[in-house]
């Protein structure tokens, strides 16, 4: 007499976990790491420490003095454009680039990469709940400087609950948080095109500092190329050409020129990037 075995159950005869719970984990371990704690947090002092610079410095008049630094002073919805922009310039990359190290490399470095790549999981899963632990860094990070930067700025610095821009015009509550929203969700874009660049370094790496040094290294490279007269030509391929173009959202009319072309620069890295990523991660042995 032959034995009948029992049906096997839908989650038995299932190979794959559902993306949602391997995003929903991947998130979990980014957001209890201490090293992305500590980086939020760091980044949350930066409108604080501009915001407290300005106020103890006493600008008389907004205007007045230099940079966009003095527009701050009595227009306190100023100091979120002014902390991203200064925050893009360097602080935001690395710790975007940290996650994207974290996220590949160090899985490597720590010796559980190889146990991901065995499981039954599917590479391009694999790439999509890395990338999701990225993506949310770089969000996290710009929403926290940009609210930080709007309570300081009312609270330590003061003013009307209005926006003044750089051509003199004054801009209602309602188009000012626009504005902000504009510029926070223009610097997610270009914070993904470093993302994706470290994500495609961290594969070819099993060390995470290596990742880390090549996006400082190459933010200094592009940034000196962009300064030389000689390789203007050169100026519309490079990165940080166009990082500067934040502010432009404080202008009336606005300008979307710079917006857009390093919109699309930025996307054009995106593209590589993860092209590189996922060739890298299909073709790695476990």
């Amino acid at each position: 007499m032959t034995a009948t075995l029992p049906a096997p159950s839908r989650a038995a005869s299932r190979s794959h976990a559902p993306l949602s719970r391997l995003v929903a984990a991947e998130l979990r371990w980014v957001l209890r790491r201490p090293r992305t704690l500590v980086v939020l947090g760091l980044l949350a002092l930066i409108p604080v420490a501009v915001a407290i610079g300005i106020a103890a410095a006493g600008a008389p008049e907004s205007g007045r003095g230099p940079g966009l630094i003095a527009q701050v002073a009595g227009n306190g919805f100023v100091l979120p454009v002014v902390a991203l922009g200064l925050a893009l310039t360097l602080l935001l990359p690395l710790a975007v680039a940290s996650a994207a190290a974290d996220a590949v490399a160090g899985e490597a470095a720590a010796g559980t990469l190889r146990g991901l790549l065995i499981s039954p999981v599917g590479r391009m899963r694999l790439v999509v709940m890395k990338s999701a632990g990225v993506v949310t860094v770089a969000v996290l990070a710009v929403v926290i400087i940009a609210v930080v930067g709007m309570v300081a700025g009312t609270v330590v610095v003061g003013g009307p609950g209005s926006l003044i821009t750089l051509s003199g015009t004054t801009l209602g509550f309602g188009e000012a948080l626009g504005r902000i929203a504009l510029v926070a969700t223009w610097t997610v874009g270009q914070l993904l095109a470093v993302g994706a660049v470290a994500l495609a370094i961290s594969t070819l790496t099993e060390h995470p500092l290596v990742v880390l040094a090549s996006v400082l290294g190459g933010m200094i490279v592009f940034g000196v190329l962009s300064a030389i007269p000689a390789l203007e030509w050169l100026r519309p391929l490079l990165l940080t050409t166009g990082l500067t173009a934040g502010t432009d959202v404080l202008r009336d009319p606005l300008p979307l020129d710079g917006l857009a072309s390093s919109s699309l620069r930025a996307l054009v890295y995106v593209v590589v990037g993860m092209t590189i990523t996922v060739v890298r991660m299909r073709r790695r042995d476990a």
